[in-house]
């Protein structure tokens, strides 16, 4: 790598650990089965598991919780499926705090299924007014979940899109410096340590073991 480039590189990393830039991380799992028989039979499982999100706290190797709520901030029970508008509550092992994101995207179709979030305020929160995001990357940014059925193989993927560290103005709070932790832990490693084993769960590859 050429001097200019390195320098293109820090400068960019710079404005990414300051909030003014975005990376893209993608994650994929998948499994082949012998038949295209048997991956449809099983491809109806990892579309379950898919969208039965409070179930993601049985994965042991995953340190956080999921809860899923409705719009209105009540709390939904399997086998309740996700809608647009609805809230997941994330909580990971260890003083951090809460992280929610919001629903803004649901898709079934014959051979994938998948829906998107995206940070959101606490809808549990009594103050209204402050448009404070409680997550650790900003509003814009997005996450795709994803499973899908080519063949005799079943694929699941966990696409972040626009991943930009909530640690500017009124949007990240008091939460500006957590943020910039818990973001660049995750670039580091957490990130594709969680979301592989998500992945490897929702193509089967693997069992809940809680």
């Amino acid at each position: 790598m050429g001097i200019k480039s390195l320098l293109g590189k820090i400068k960019k990393e710079l404005r990414v650990l300051k909030g003014k830039a975005a990376k893209n991380k993608s994650y994929t799992s998948s499994k082949t089965y012998a038949t295209k028989e048997e991956a449809a039979l099983h491809y109806t499982k990892s579309v379950e598991r898919l969208f039965d999100i409070n179930s993601w706290s049985d994965i042991e190797e995953i340190p956080a919780q999921f809860q899923l709520f409705d719009r209105s901030g009540e709390k939904k029970y399997s086998p309740d499926l996700p809608q647009i508008n609805d809230y997941i509550l994330i909580e990971f092992t260890g003083p951090l705090p809460i992280n929610w994101v919001k629903i803004c995207n649901v898709s079934i179709k014959e051979d994938s299924a998948q829906f998107t979030v995206r940070p959101s305020s606490d809808p549990l929160a009594t103050d209204k007014k402050t448009p404070v995001t409680s997550h650790f990357f900003k509003n814009k940014s997005r996450s795709v979940f994803k499973v899908s059925l080519h063949k005799n193989t079943i694929t699941a993927q966990e696409i972040g899109t626009d991943e930009t560290i909530n640690n500017r103005g009124r949007e990240a709070g008091d939460r500006k410096l957590i943020n910039t932790m818990i973001a660049e832990a995750g670039w580091a490693g957490f990130q594709k340590f969680q979301w592989e084993i998500l992945t490897s769960y929702l193509c089967l590859g693997m069992d809940a073991k809680k």
